[in-house]
C-alpha cells in the first residue's frame, strides 16, 4: 500500500521505515530536509511542500500526520483538508486530546474526508519492537488501512495468547484495535499514558524505598539493608508479577548507574495524564493512583527525590524524553 507520512521525528521516520521494510511505498515530508533525506537513501519518496506530498500519492489517499499536539497539528489537518480529495483518509497518530478527534472528525466529514484518530505507544523503539496501535473512526477506512496497521504492530510474538479469547477479536492479540468511533482511539491511548504514569510512580517510590533503607540513616543497625538495587531490578525481571518493559528500561539505567546521576529528577507530563484526570473528574470515576502519580510529577519540578530520578530515566528509556536544561 501507498502512505503519506508528514513529521519524520523520533516516531514518524521508524513508522516509514517499518512499512518500508514490509514492501509498502512511503512519501514523506518534514519542514527539516535531513530526515528526509535520510529515509530517501532506505527508499521513500520525498515531497517539497504538503501540496506536493498529496500530488504523489494515488486516491483514496491516505496520509499519518505524526506532530505534536496542537496547533501545529491543527495547522497541518486543515491545510491538507484543502489539498485532498473526498474519500481519502486523514490520520493524527500523535497525542492528541481526544475531543479535538471529535471535532475534526465532523468538520473532515462535511467535506467527505476520512479521519482515523490512532494512539500509537512504542516511543523510539517501535522500529524493532512493533507499535501498539488504538484506532478511533470509522470501520470501512480501518478496514482499508489494515495491512498496515498489521506491519506496524508486534504481532503476538512469544506472548502467549490469554485464555478464554475464543471468538473474540484477533486483531487486539497482534496489538491493533479499532476501539470505536473517532476519539476513541485518542481515549483509550489517554487511558493507556494515565495508567502508564501509576506504574512508573510505583516502581519509582519502590526503589526510592530500597535505596532509603540502605542508606541506614536514622535506623537501628539490624534494621538496615545494603541492597543493590540493580540487581534486585534485574532479579525482579525474571519471573515476577511486576515483570514489564518499564522495568527492563529501569534496570537498564540502574546497571549502567546506580546513583542515575544523569538525571535531576525534573519529571515532565505529555499532558495525557493531565486529560485522563480531566476524564476521571467528567465521568465521576475514582482515580487516586493516576491522580497522585501527576501531581507527584507537578511536585518534581521544585523538589527532587531519588524516586524522581527513577522516573526521568524511565522517560528517557522509552521515549527518548530529555530532562529541561537547567536555567
Amino acid at each position: 500500500m501507498q502512505l503519506g507520512m508528514i513529521g519524520l521525528g523520533r516516531m514518524g521516520a521508524n513508522i516509514v521505515r517499518r512499512l518500508m521494510k514490509a514492501g509498502h511505498e512511503c512519501v514523506v515530508y518534514d519542514r527539516d530536509p535531513k530526515p528526509g533525506a535520510a529515509l530517501a537513501s532506505e527508499g521513500a519518496v520525498v515531497a517539497a511542500d504538503l501540496a506536493d506530498l498529496v500530488s504523489k500519492l494515488k486516491a483514496p489517499r491516505a496520509i499519518w500526520v505524526m506532530l505534536p499536539a496542537g496547533e501545529i497539528t491543527e495547522a497541518t489537518l486543515a491545510e491538507l483538508a484543502a489539498l485532498v480529495q473526498p474519500g481519502d483518509t486523514l490520520i493524527d497518530g500523535g497525542n492528541a486530546f481526544w475531543k479535538d478527534d471529535v471535532r475534526r472528525g465532523q468538520e473532515l466529514a462535511e467535506k467527505g474526508l476520512h479521519y482515523l484518530d490512532i494512539g500509537t505507544s512504542g516511543g523510539v523503539h517501535g522500529l524493532e519492537r512493533g507499535y501498539c496501535l488504538m484506532v478511533g473512526g470509522d470501520k470501512a477506512s480501518f478496514d482499508r488501512l489494515e495491512p498496515i496497521f498489521k506491519v506496524l504492530a508486534p504481532g503476538k510474538g512469544e506472548i502467549p495468547t490469554s485464555r478464554h479469547r475464543e471468538g473474540r477479536n484477533p486483531a487486539s492479540e497482534q496489538g491493533y484495535l479499532h476501539c470505536g468511533p473517532v476519539g476513541a482511539g485518542h481515549f483509550v491511548k489517554m487511558v493507556h499514558n494515565g495508567i502508564e504514569y501509576g506504574m512508573m510512580q510505583a516502581f519509582a517510590e519502590g526503589f526510592d524505598l530500597l535505596r532509603n533503607a540502605s542508606a541506614k540513616d536514622g535506623l537501628p543497625p539490624e534494621y538496615g539493608f545494603d541492597f543493590d538495587v540493580a540487581e534486585i531490578a534485574e532479579v525482579w525481571r525474571r519471573g515476577s508479577v511486576v515483570t514489564s518493559w518499564l522495568l527492563d528500561l529501569t534496570a537498564e539505567a540502574l546497571a549502567a548507574d546506580e546513583e542515575l546521576s544523569a538525571y535531576t529528577g525534573h519529571v515532565s507530563d505529555s499532558g495525557e495524564g493531565r486529560w485522563t484526570v480531566q476524564a476521571a473528574v467528567e465521568t465521576a470515576t475514582p482515580a487516586e493512583v493516576l491522580t497522585s502519580s501527576l501531581y507527584t510529577r507537578f511536585r518534581s519540578r521544585k523538589d527532587h527525590t531519588f524516586a524522581e530520578k527513577v522516573l526521568s530515566a524511565m522517560r528517557a528509556g522509552f521515549g527518548g524524553h530529555v530532562e529541561p536544561k537547567k536555567p
